[in-house]
């Protein structure tokens, strides 16, 4: 069965199940004793250390490691607000970064501090000089992503840095998604990745803290990885994840040139293969495996389980699914359309033929979620003077969309449409139809219940 969600988490990488079952004879004692068990362990986790800041590009004293990618983010972002209080209490992330940065930035707010959101465009790109606009007196700490985890956007990480430098400013980069593609470049102060998303064992992280930058561990502390991951180290799994990350990173050019080769394909064919579909994410700066596409008048929930009665197995942004009833925050912040969302993200070794067969599976996939939708029933569209309204209330992405389709055509050009909704999803999914179509958006009025949504016919 194709597994083509690896940004979610890669399938173990060979090289870590070796390093991992060889390790557990040698690393399961204390690290911090001197006697014989505990010695070999040491050399265990001091060569793990040196392979994994190698490979990250710092010194070995300045990598941590973690119980997860989520605690390296948390205790990074903590540790580098309390070593700068002095300083102020301001942050500053973009608006499309991973859920573990955003709620770190809504603890900080809660406790009086403040939060500067750096806006994307629609490829999810941020702009340097927008983070030069958000700094002052009183910035902290400024985060970015290295790229991002549900479109593959790249993040000019090397430029935002270099403003946030001259400015006196600390970079925290997430660096999840692309450090098994490569070191990340600049001049950046702290670093964060998780192992398991190239491949190594879940449960460890890495949180590297550059020499000068200025960090105050929080909560209890031991002596343990410089006080600021407590608890006793899991050995063997961080020797598979220094392993791992230098196995991956031996293959990664010529990995990544054939990968990117198959998301080229799929982005590609996928709009000409399916009618009314979006591909977003940037089309050049990109992680090599990722690449993400919206369906109009799909439920995305629907259309991941016809993928995986297909065999596929993918994840979805989309407001439609079973965890969420609003769109990815990623996808608000694009201002991209959400409904039908799918996210392909290929594991190395991906054979060729497992892509074919998904641009085969696909069409029919869509093609039989639409028809499960059907069409509004009348007595949900009126006439309101010259406006033909269409009642949603009540009904989730992408329905809102689908009437609209059903009835445009009944107004004549230059004709109003007006669609109630109160589906967070439709603020995205409703301009997102009416520019892929040709259609004028008006924009939105205040309705008794819900939103009311304007569009004019203009073809």
């Amino acid at each position: 069965m194709p597994y083509f969600d690896a940004a979610s988490s890669a399938p173990l990488h060979p090289v870590a199940r070796q390093a991992l079952l060889a390790s557990f004879d040698e690393g399961w004692a204390d690290p911090a004793r001197l006697y014989r068990e505990g010695r070999r362990a040491r050399v265990l986790l001091d060569a793990a250390r040196e392979a994994a800041a190698e490979a990250v590009g710092c010194r070995p004293d300045e990598l941590t490691f973690t119980s997860s990618g989520t605690r390296a983010v948390h205790t990074g972002i903590a540790g580098a607000l309390a070593g700068r209080r002095r300083i102020g209490r301001h942050l500053i992330v973009s608006a499309v970064e991973h859920s573990s940065v955003l709620h770190s930035a809504e603890l900080l707010e809660a406790a009086g501090g403040s939060v500067t959101q750096v806006a994307v465009d629609r490829t999810g790109l941020v702009d340097p000089a927008a983070y030069g606009d958000a700094l002052r007196t009183d910035t902290a700490l400024a985060c970015l992503q290295s790229a991002n985890h549900e479109v593959g956007t790249e993040q000019p990480v090397g430029a935002v840095a270099e403003v946030c430098r001259e400015a006196g400013v600390p970079l925290l980069v997430d660096a999840a998604q692309s450090l098994g593609w490569g070191p990340v470049a600049g001049a950046w102060s702290l670093l964060t990745a998780s192992a398991h998303k190239w491949g190594g064992p879940s449960g460890v992280g890495l949180l590297v803290v550059r020499k000068g930058a200025r960090f105050a561990a929080q909560g209890p502390v031991d002596e343990r990885e410089s006080g600021r991951a407590p608890g006793f180290e899991n050995i063997p799994a961080i020797v598979a994840v220094a392993a791992s990350l230098r196995a991956v990173r031996a293959e990664a050019a010529e990995e990544a040139a054939r990968l990117r080769e198959l998301t080229d394909r799929i982005r590609a064919r996928v709009p000409r293969l399916v009618s009314d579909v979006e591909v977003v994410g940037h089309p050049v700066r990109r992680l090599p495996g990722v690449v993400t596409f919206s369906c109009l008048y799909v439920d995305g929930e629907a259309l991941l389980h016809e993928l995986d009665r297909e065999g596929f197995s993918v994840s979805s942004g989309s407001s439609c699914t079973s965890s969420t009833l609003t769109p990815s925050h990623v996808l608000r912040a694009m201002g991209v359309l959400s409904e039908g969302n799918v996210r392909v993200s290929l594991p190395s070794g991906t054979a060729e033929e497992d892509v074919e067969r998904f641009l085969a599976v696909l069409p029919r996939a869509v093609t039989a979620v639409r028809e499960k939708l059907g069409a509004p029933v009348a007595s949900q569209v009126a006439r309101e003077e010259d406006v033909l309204v269409v009642d949603s209330l009540g009904k989730r992405c992408p329905i809102p969309v689908i009437e609209l389709a059903k009835v445009i055509g009944d107004v004549p050009v230059g004709g109003l449409v007006r669609v109630l909704s109160d589906d967070e999803a439709a603020r995205l999914d409703i301009p997102a139809w009416c520019e892929m179509r040709g259609q004028e958006y008006v924009g939105v009025e205040a309705a008794d219940q819900g939103t009311s949504y304007l569009i004019r016919r203009a073809t």
